[in-house]
């Protein structure tokens, strides 16, 4: 065989598409791991709804995050490794809420139309000074540094343990403990008007 003949061959051998193994097949290969059942997603939409309101600060944006995560995950089967539903939602979540993050720090953004914008209650609340103090809530938790938000809204927005929190989140179960102690305080100073 010709030294051109090797290189062809051994091109072909080694550029040839990557062919994605079948993911039941894979599941089955190891009992850890699962599909993430499509079906069952909606069980966990208030929960990441909560979540996402409290990412992003308002109702819409935390819809449209919600929306645009169950797209990606609906795009192709996702594999679950030793993690419950909602914890890999909250981290899909969390994920497109940071790549959107990203995107808009690298476009331009025109000036504000309105120096003043009015608050809309929310039409769906009993109160019009609850819908107030929940938009104010929100506003606060999206204020927060990143590691605190995210322990924040995982514990106190969207009810898990702090051991669930941890496995999420990949950090450790006191790190939850101290982070949401901080993310808890710099909200109430927040809230009372003080400096977070």
């Amino acid at each position: 065989m010709s030294v051109v003949g090797a290189k062809a061959s051994l091109a072909a051998t080694c550029f040839r598409p990557y062919a994605r193994p079948d993911a039941s097949a894979a599941a089955r290969d190891h009992p850890m791991e699962r599909t993430l059942d499509p079906a069952r997603l909606g069980d966990h939409l208030d929960r990441l709804y909560r979540a996402a309101w409290a990412l992003c600060g308002s109702r819409e944006d935390a819809e449209d995050l919600v929306q645009e995560t169950y797209a990606r995950l609906l795009a192709r089967p996702r594999l679950i490794r030793k993690e419950d539903d909602l914890g890999y939602l909250l981290r899909a979540l969390r994920n497109t809420f940071l790549n959107q993050k990203r995107t808009e720090s690298r476009r331009l953004r025109p000036d504000p139309l309105l120096d003043q914008l009015e608050l809309v209650a929310d039409p769906q609340a009993r109160q019009p000074q609850a819908a107030l103090e929940a938009g104010e809530l929100y506003a606060a938790v999206a204020a927060l540094p990143g590691d605190f938000r995210d322990v924040l809204v995982a514990v106190d927005i969207t009810g898990l343990s702090y051991k669930e929190a941890a496995r999420a989140l990949r950090i450790r179960e006191g790190t939850v403990m101290s982070r949401l102690y901080r993310a808890r305080q710099q909200v109430v100073r927040r809230l009372e008007g003080g400096p977070a």
